[in-house]
């Protein structure tokens, strides 16, 4: 199951720069113009989970920020139990 911890550990990382996509938009760090569509990158990230909460009427930064974590969890889930 080593194609499934480099999936995991890819995922990692892209949430992570997605994350510092946004912090570098967000508040113009290193010189950048403050960018209102900085968190894009999050967004495929969390799907589905940003459409499931937006549907419920919960759609906001922070869920647009943690819905990744559900399936950094799922992946994490997935590799644990099948390794």
């Amino acid at each position: 199951m080593l194609a499934m911890k480099w999936v995991l550990i890819i995922f990692v990382v892209l949430y992570a720069i997605a994350l510092l996509l946004l912090a570098i938009g967000t508040f113009g760090w290193f010189g950048q113009e403050r960018d209102p569509l900085s968190g894009v990158f999050l967004m495929p990230l969390g799907l589905p989970w940003n459409i499931l909460a937006d549907r419920a009427g919960f759609a906001n930064a922070a869920v647009a920020i943690l819905a990744p974590l559900v399936n950094v969890a799922i992946l994490y889930a997935i590799w644990k139990r099948f390794s």
